[in-house]
């Protein structure tokens, strides 16, 4: 505490010599200016003192014929004039702080984590339409809100976790498409059934039902729209009317033959880009939404694509500025006129056509065999693909069927009155 109190006063240390340093200290002991931290060097001593003992030596100085020094100066007092000799370099620091303080109140980077089927674009525009951007207040941010909204914007999250770390948002989810069978049951008994109809046109492979009443049959073929397991179950009266009906969410693997059909155009002539390999590199700072472009050098490309490399500066872990450095790669390039050969357009349909069976083959569509017309008219190349494939069929659909009103049963006369 006495150190404390001693560096908010200000205290300095010392150098004495000459004639006589011992009896300079003893009248120091009477004056009773304290002195500490005294040593001996032989010729001369060394001690601390206070400022306001300080100012009191000069004639206990002239008196024992003795010489002071000041050595080195402690406290805030001696601080302080140091500052204000600094005084534009101390207020600029104290501006960089204000402003990292103003700037850690702020949401600088949004992260979406867990994320598989909902993409981060449909994640982003949701936030953004609900006010939740780069930029905002973290005390605007209502995260239980956020967590509410996400869950029911979108069915197939089923967990998330919205948290503020530094200057990021961080956003945690977890999906999953898989409904069980107690769940559509359990929305079957609150009245309503489900039938499962045809998605498309085709003949029925197979069917085989979990729940529910088959309305078709291998070999039969159907149209969209068609119900092929019905999700009302008649319960029948002893002479084989329907006495009621029970719901029930129809289940079923039903596999479907059906075609897809593919088309494509692709014109004879086409330009190509041909690059010199002449290249520059463009240095930029965005501020926010802002870009600052850095002067550069050289001439300028008549026909140029630009590749845009960023990187967002960051404190620590996770305390982001909204400050980017990085830099536009400009290549240029001339447009060259070409034409197609028979052996390219056939290599490029065929690449097409192969990404086309494997968006099929991603949604479980067999493919048995394929028909492929390819002819040229007037400089354009045309191509026509015919799949016959074997698939997966049946979406959910409201039952057609209403429970028939009960009829009241007559009471006996003996209750009637």
């Amino acid at each position: 505490m006495i150190q404390v109190i001693r560096y908010i006063k200000g205290y300095l240390a010392i150098k004495v010599y000459g004639f006589s340093p011992e009896r300079f200290m003893n009248l120091c002991s009477n004056h009773k200016i304290f002195l500490w931290d005294v040593e001996n060097h032989g010729e001369y001593y060394t001690m601390k003192i206070s400022l306001k003992g300080f100012y009191q030596l000069r004639a206990i100085s002239r008196k024992t014929g003795t010489r002071v020094a000041i050595t080195k100066r402690y406290g805030l007092p001696f601080l302080s004039t140091r500052m204000w000799r600094r005084r534009i370099f101390m207020l600029g620091l104290l501006g960089s702080l204000f402003f990292w303080v103003w700037m850690s109140g702020y949401i600088w980077a949004v992260e979406i984590d867990g994320n598989y089927y909902v993409t981060t674009d449909v994640f982003q525009d949701f936030l953004e339409d609900n006010g939740i951007r780069v930029g905002m207040k973290k005390k605007a941010v209502e995260i239980e809100d956020l967590e509410k909204a996400i869950r029911n914007q979108f069915d197939i999250v089923t967990w998330t976790s919205a948290q503020i770390d530094g200057t990021r948002l961080l956003i945690q989810v977890k999906e999953n498409d898989l409904i069980t069978i107690e769940e559509r049951n359990s929305e079957a008994a609150e009245g309503e059934g489900m039938d499962l109809v045809a998605q498309k046109e085709g003949e029925i492979v197979s069917i085989v039902t979990r729940s529910g009443v088959p309305k078709v049959t291998a070999g039969v073929i159907v149209n969209k729209g068609d119900i092929l397991v019905e999700g009302c179950i008649p319960i029948l009266n002893e002479d084989g009317t329907v006495k009621r009906y029970e719901y029930c969410h129809a289940d079923a693997d039903i596999m479907l033959r059906c075609v897809y059909t593919m088309e494509d155009k692709l014109k004879e002539k086409y330009e190509q880009k041909r690059y010199t390999g002449n290249t520059r590199k463009c240095p930029f700072i965005m501020f926010g939404t802002k870009k600052v472009k850095l002067p550069t050098f050289g001439s300028e490309y008549g026909q140029y694509d630009v590749v845009e490399e960023k990187k967002q500066l960051k404190i620590f872990e996770n305390y982001y500025l909204p400050v980017y450095t990085g830099y536009d790669m400009v290549r240029e390039y001339t447009i060259e006129e070409k034409i197609y050969a028979q052996e390219e357009v056939k290599a490029i349909f065929e690449d097409k056509i192969q990404k086309f069976i494997e968006s099929l083959q991603e949604k479980g569509v067999q493919i048995i065999e394929k028909n492929v017309k390819i002819n040229k008219a007037s400089g354009v190349w045309q191509m026509k693909v015919d799949f016959l494939a074997v698939e997966k069929t049946g979406t959910s659909q409201k039952a057609q069927v209403q429970q028939a009103a009960e009829e009241e049963t007559p009471k006996p006369e003996s209750e009637a009155e």
